[in-house]
């Protein structure tokens, strides 16, 4: 028998105190989210039961309810005895919220409940989904309509809105007795949520301070000023002072002057009053188009004082060059949750990589029972999925997050007659989508993404030339040796290559489908023979996959001629088949040299996916990344690890002062252990330009640790470098821990005083989370 500790008995005047006071919190917090109307929110508010599921026979009906912060889902849960955490979850932690059968587990376990009561929340990382059947219809409604709202909104919410939002709900929950005062042992509790150690007497410094009224707890007005004290941002003071005039606020042409020169952002006077329009709070100074420091901060919080340019955030290159001018942003191995030996296979997988905007997916094809071709990782103990499913996902999410192309990258192992059923499920499934022919007759060049918007391409084997694809073609059905041999070859299995070396023998020859034949159009997979092959023999359409190493060797032996091939073909770079665990290698070299589809695991994440995910930010995250010229030109004399003069050689001197962080997260859930954050800088781009610097440790401070040094990195190619800032938590025994990172291209930052919001490991936006930096870039030559 368990025993459950008795929450102290309360009076009903002291319930209904704690009623009122959870409502006007409440009330607080929704017009912050700007919902304090709203029926679903209002709803949630209230909560309802929801019967979750987890198998045809694990359903069970569960309490589900709104926090009062509007940020968090309480339920009851049996296991809250071994894990109180397990009885809420954020909404931050929510990826998206779908109504009806959309995910494996409803479709199999709920089968015959009406679509409109189910629903399903989708969590990011690896946390697996919560499928939920609600009692009506309009239950259902207000959760998924109620949850989308708070998701738009929070994402919508400035930088410094979630900063006082994040704060207040750190204040509540250090008020343990909810008296909706602060008592000095609950500011000392509260310092160490938000990530600050401090002495006994500082904390009871601040605490006399506050307390005007000298009760002994701080309450409304001196919680006010106590927040004030905790935010000063001594930075923000100097950098204001430097702008203001006599009269102590900026004026529009103070604003100017700073914006041109410091920021180094060629705008107009009437830019710079539609600045303080836009972020100044009192409406006073706003009438005289003058700016205070809280406009300041406001304003260096919000996107336009962002570090990434907002220009970039939109689709902004030229769309209209030849595909295969362009990076594409591309899985390897799509269909895996986790590792290739023994992880789940989904098609959730495809749905997340096609909402992160990547453009080429891969699918592992073999026979399935009833003659349903199945995907799965081959020859290990991964689980199946039907083809069809995974034909259904993209199609319903392929476009969601770009309208660009999308290619599907099949890796055929299946028999005649299921390569027939593939090509049927194909063009029923995707219909109008599927390209079956070459755009407006093109079949000397490729066409742009702008031409193939909306539009799914097959990359597979073929039985004819593109040419032959505008006449009714052979009619044979099949044709012999036309396994994926490049990536079966690297498979470590010794059945495989055993498999292998019997189908080149010409033993067990793979046949290849007309019909599944007929849906390669611009992307015919062939075996790589050379640059010099490739240039006298292979068309335009014709690409190949290389392993990693085979890549890396390439790229080191024969640079230039990598780099002219991609200006006509496309290339393909997915992982060896050593990395079991699914890891990845870096992108970076491969894109030196040109290579369009470099394929990672997108279910892995690390450096190389923070670059990945960096890289393709870039041109509004719509999975096409325009190629420098000097890397598209057909006689380019470009060698990244050779750099001569020439159009790609401009050197830069590239200044990095990191100032100070804000409201870094907690690592440990131990109240007191605080984070020691320091900051490395990386460049990663051509050889030569690859650095490294690192500041020193802060001790016992992730709310506003101040660091105030500056560094120099001299760039050749900054056309291909990408800028990594990572902050870890320094361990004197032990690995480091990661605490946050963002990385872009070097093209894309904006120069000045930046903020730079952290990502955690799965490349999403912390929160609150921020470095403060300065940036600047100059010429380097004479």
């Amino acid at each position: 028998m368990q025993c459950i500790r008795r929450q102290p008995s309360r009076s009903k005047s002291q319930e209904r105190i704690l009623e009122e006071t959870s409502r006007r919190v409440s009330h607080i917090n929704s017009s912050r989210l700007g919902l304090q109307d709203d029926d679903d929110l209002k709803f949630l508010l209230k909560g309802s039961s929801l019967n979750k599921v987890k198998s045809a026979s694990w359903q069970k009906l569960r309490q589900y309810k709104l926090q009062e912060d509007c940020k968090t889902i309480w339920h009851d849960s049996k296991k809250i005895l071994r894990s109180p955490d397990r009885q809420t979850f954020s909404i931050d932690d929510i990826q998206d919220v779908r109504l009806g059968h959309e995910t494996e587990g409803l479709k199999r376990f709920a089968p015959d409940i009406p679509s409109d009561r189910c629903f399903s929340i989708i969590f990011k990382g690896h946390q697996k989904n919560l499928d939920l059947i609600a009692s009506t219809t309009e239950e259902a409604a207000h959760w998924t309509g109620g949850l989308n709202k708070i998701m738009d909104n929070s994402r919508a919410m400035s930088q410094k809105q979630k900063l006082q939002h994040w704060l207040l709900t750190c204040i509540r929950k250090a008020d343990k007795n909810k008296d909706n005062k602060m008592s000095l042992k609950e500011l000392k509790r509260f310092l160490q949520e938000v990530n600050i150690e401090t002495d006994d007497n500082y904390a009871k410094q601040i605490f006399q301070q506050c307390d005007k009224s000298q009760t002994g707890a701080l309450e409304d007005d001196e919680i006010e000023e106590f927040y004030k004290i905790l935010t000063k941002r001594e930075e923000i003071d100097v950098i204001f002072n430097s702008c203001a005039g006599k009269d102590g606020q900026i004026t529009a042409n103070d604003l100017l002057k700073f914006l041109r020169q410091e920021q180094r952002e060629n705008v107009s006077l009437e830019q710079a009053v539609a600045l303080i329009d836009k972020y100044e709070p009192n409406p006073e100074a706003k009438k005289q188009q003058m700016m205070t420091k809280d406009g300041l901060l406001i304003y260096l919080l919000s996107d336009d004082g962002n570090v990434f340019s907002p220009a970039h955030r939109k689709v902004y290159q030229d769309m209209k060059q030849p595909l295969c001018h362009y990076y594409i942003s591309s899985s390897h191995n799509t269909y895996l949750m986790e590792d290739q030996l023994k992880g789940p296979s989904s098609t959730e997988a495809y749905i997340r990589a096609l909402t992160k905007g990547c453009r080429c997916v891969e699918l592992d094809c073999w026979d399935g029972a009833n003659g349903e071709p199945v995907i799965y990782h081959g020859y290990t103990l991964t689980s199946k999925i039907l083809f069809k499913d995974v034909i259904t996902a993209i199609n319903n999410y392929a476009f969601k997050a770009s309208p660009y192309p999308v290619i599907i990258s099949l890796e055929n192992h299946c028999s005649l007659d299921q390569q027939k059923t593939m090509a049927e499920h194909m063009k029923r499934i995707l219909g109008d989508k599927l390209l079956l022919m070459p755009v407006d007759g093109k079949i000397k060049d490729f066409p742009s993404p702008e031409e193939l918007k909306g539009k799914v391409l097959v990359k597979g084997k073929k039985l004819n030339k593109l040419e032959d694809s505008r006449r009714n073609g052979s009619s044979s059905s099949e044709a012999d040796d036309v396994s994926d041999e490049d990536e079966a070859a690297e498979m470590e299995d010794e059945a495989v290559k055993s498999t292998v070396n019997a189908k080149k023998s010409g033993s067990a020859k793979l046949k290849l489908a007309k019909e599944l034949s007929d849906t390669v159009v611009y992307c015919k997979s062939v075996h790589f023979r050379g640059f010099e092959y490739a240039a006298e023999h292979q068309a335009f359409y014709e690409m190949s996959s290389l392993t990693e190493s085979k890549a890396l060797k390439l790229a080191t032996d024969s640079a230039n001629s990598f780099i002219r091939h991609n200006t006509r073909q496309l290339t393909r770079i997915y992982p060896d088949g050593m990395r079991t665990d699914s890891s990845n290698y870096k992108p970076v070299d491969m894109w030196n040299v040109g290579c369009q589809i470099v394929a990672l695991n997108f279910q892995t994440s690390g450096t190389e996916m923070d670059l990945y995910q960096g890289k393709f930010q870039d041109n509004g995250q719509c999975g096409y990344v325009l190629k420098p010229s000097f890397l598209c030109h057909r006689q380019s004399k470009f060698n990244p690890k050779s750099i001569q003069d020439g159009e790609w050689w401009t050197p830069k001197k590239f200044n990095v002062m990191v100032i100070s962080g804000q409201q870094l997260p907690k690592l440990n859930k131990k109240k007191s252990s605080i984070v020691d954050p320091f900051v490395s800088i990386e460049i990663l781009g051509v050889a030569r330009d690859n650095d490294k610097k690192q500041t020193v440790v802060v001790e016992n401070n992730g709310f506003n640790p101040s660091w105030n040094v500056s560094y120099e990195f001299e760039i050749d190619v900054p056309a291909l470098a990408m800028v990594r800032f990572l902050v870890e938590d320094y361990d004197v025994s032990s690995r480091n821990d990661f605490v946050g990172q963002y990385t872009a291209p070097l093209t894309s930052l904006q120069l000045g005083y930046r903020h730079i919001r952290l990502l955690n490991k799965n490349g999403d936006l912390l929160p609150s989370a921020t470095l403060f930096v300065h940036l600047m870039l100059r010429d380097a030559k004479g």
